[in-house]
């Protein structure tokens, strides 16, 4: 008997790992005194919409060394209760980052992801009839 080279097919469970790996990876990329909402870490991670999936991403977070502290609810909301919350405020004014009130100052503080590429696609001169323009 020979064995099967076809890889199977991913679990639900090792998708959500992936993603949840991806989304660490782009709060990984937020600077000190900056922060993101979690639509535009899911955005940016390639997940438009998910927002919801940040926030479970983030549950261990501290066991990963994600910056967890960094990500806020739209309109720069703090949204961890209690205790949570209060350290998440103070991490963020340690690093700097600016408050108006309750809130955290978007405007000042907001970290802009970069834009991706556009997807290159192959020039004409490599296209199928093998005529070069």
């Amino acid at each position: 008997m020979s064995k099967s080279t076809a890889k199977p097919f991913p679990s639900r469970y090792s998708v959500i790992f992936t993603m949840f790996d991806e989304i660490r990876a782009v709060i990984r990329r937020i600077p000190r005194g900056k922060v993101a909402t979690y639509g535009q870490v899911a955005e940016a991670a390639g997940f438009p919409g998910c927002a919801r999936q940040v926030v479970w991403a983030l549950r261990d977070s501290a066991m990963h060394g994600v910056p967890w502290h960094r990500v806020l609810a739209a309109g720069g909301h703090i949204r961890l209760p209690g205790e949570a919350g209060l350290e998440q405020r103070m991490r963020l004014q340690t690093e700097g980052a600016a408050f108006k009130g309750a809130r955290v100052d978007l405007a000042a503080s907001q970290f802009t992801f970069p834009a991706k590429r556009p997807v290159r696609r192959a020039s004409s001169r490599y296209s199928s009839s093998g005529r070069s323009t």
